[in-house]
């Protein structure tokens, strides 16, 4: 694999972290975005910081600038940015209902404006390389809305639909995007998830009151009897990194628990894409 110059958001723990390393061992240059680098994630920022090949960017998600400043750093120094990695995200479950218009603003500004922040910054270099890959990290979510993942899934949803429009507009540009569905992980992200802020509705829901606690049970059951591996989602990017240009697969599931099922959702809409791109006169994206 040649070395390519690699874009990551959320590189302070979980998959990012995980796919920070798993390249930086392949010989890539990577540059590695996070939050408060000087406070709470100070250890992980130190931490990357002395591998080689690896330049630690302090980046507010939902800042415009920050973002711009960010991927223009990369390019002065590197003269070229060949992957996006867009992983940063975060959990919000509960009563649909009970999330407020702040609580969706405030997830979708990280799991969807956040990475089309990226996107919209890195295309132009790409376009003019004729050359580029964009993986955005979803969830098996993003192809089935869960009760009480309703919010988050509708963001993952929204990353989705942005993903897979791409993908074919830029296909004969020279750029590929791919997307990672992973499943329920391990990982800080699982263990922090956020709950909404209206808690007046719960009265209203109590006939099935005890469903989310339920459903979170469940789930941890479900991680502690299969013990899922994280670095599968790092080694799916890698290897999605290393395959050769416009043979990329759209959606790759990663997901031992209950992927089966995403990927029968992929395989069937995927049946009926093609011709129904062609029906709308636009078959020749499809090459």
């Amino acid at each position: 694999m040649s070395k390519k110059v690699i874009l990551i958001t959320g590189t302070n723990s979980g998959f990012g972290w995980l796919t920070a390393h798993s390249l930086v061992a392949l010989g890539h240059q990577v540059y590695a975005t996070m939050r408060d680098t000087q406070g709470k994630n100070s250890d992980k920022a130190a931490a990357l910081s002395v591998l080689e090949n690896v330049t630690v960017l302090d980046v507010t998600l939902t800042d415009d600038k920050c973002v711009q400043q960010a991927v223009e750093r990369v390019i002065a120094e590197s003269g070229r940015i060949d992957v996006l990695v867009n992983n940063a995200g975060f959990s919000l479950n509960g009563v649909a209902e009970s999330f407020t218009t702040a609580d969706l603003q405030a997830i979708f500004d990280v799991n969807v404006f956040a990475p089309w922040r990226f996107i919209k910054q890195v295309l132009p270099a790409m376009r003019k390389q004729a050359e580029g890959l964009i993986i955005n990290v979803t969830s098996g979510f993003g192809r089935v809305s869960f009760p009480f993942a309703t919010i988050y899934a509708g963001s993952k949803f929204g990353l989705e639909g942005i993903s897979e429009g791409l993908h074919y507009e830029l296909k004969r540009l020279g750029i590929d995007v791919a997307i990672i569905e992973p499943g329920a992980f391990p990982t800080e992200m699982s263990q922090k998830t956020q709950y909404a802020s209206d808690q007046s509705v719960f009265e209203g829901y109590s006939a099935i009151a005890e469903m989310p606690g339920k459903m979170m049970i469940a789930l941890g059951g479900l991680i502690q009897s299969h013990n899922p591996d994280p670095q599968m989602v790092a080694d799916a990017i890698v290897d999605l990194i290393g395959t050769a240009k416009g043979k990329r697969p759209l959606r790759t599931v990663v997901d031992p628990i209950t992927g089966k099922y995403i990927e029968a959702a992929n395989h069937a809409v995927a049946e009926q894409f093609g011709p129904g791109l062609t029906l709308f006169g636009m078959g020749e994206l499809l090459t």
